[in-house]
């Protein structure tokens, strides 16, 4: 059973979806090398030619996701500089880019189950210390994990303004 459709939404031919939340987010890491560029600040990658060498991609597109990243706010940009070399830069998550860890891990973890030989993939999350496996799920606030007939969505707008 999908996701149910409740009050203002139950009707789906009265509502549009142009201004939709999951279309401006692909707007902005829907690219392959985007997501790669994220995993890699993930995984604690910072300078530019570490992000090229490990994403195996040309420096233009590795240049253009960070500056893309970064004027969107999910990466900060801080300047160094080395000895006898020009001013260079470090990319870090910022809050905003860190609150994509989820995103970023369930589609490791959907990689590994349905597209990985065996069903694993080469890394595994687990919990520093434990070991303990991580699982990327939906879950209400309270923790309860969900399964997609559990989902409704509602509208954040008033009837007939959607």
């Amino acid at each position: 059973m999908p996701v149910t459709f409740e009050g203002a939404l139950a009707d789906r031919s009265t509502w549009r979806v142009d201004n939709c939340s999951i279309g401006l987010a692909m707007d902005v890491i829907g690219a392959r090398s985007t997501m790669l560029v994220l995993r890699e600040a993930l995984y604690g990658t910072t300078r530019f030619d570490d992000f090229v060498r490990r994403i195996h991609s040309t420096d233009a597109v590795v240049a253009q996701r960070l500056r893309q990243l970064t004027e969107l706010g999910a990466l900060a940009k801080k300047p160094y500089r080395e000895a006898g070399r020009r001013t260079r830069y470090d990319y870090t998550l910022t809050e905003m880019g860190r609150e994509l860890l989820p995103v970023v891990f369930a589609l490791m973890q959907w990689g590994s189950r349905h597209l990985q030989p065996g069903g694993e993939g080469p890394l595994s999350l687990v919990e520093r210390g434990t070991g303990v496996p991580v699982v990327i799920e939906a879950r209400t606030e309270d923790g309860r994990a969900l399964e997609l007939d559990d989902l409704a969505l509602v509208a954040n707008f008033p009837a007939g303004t959607g």
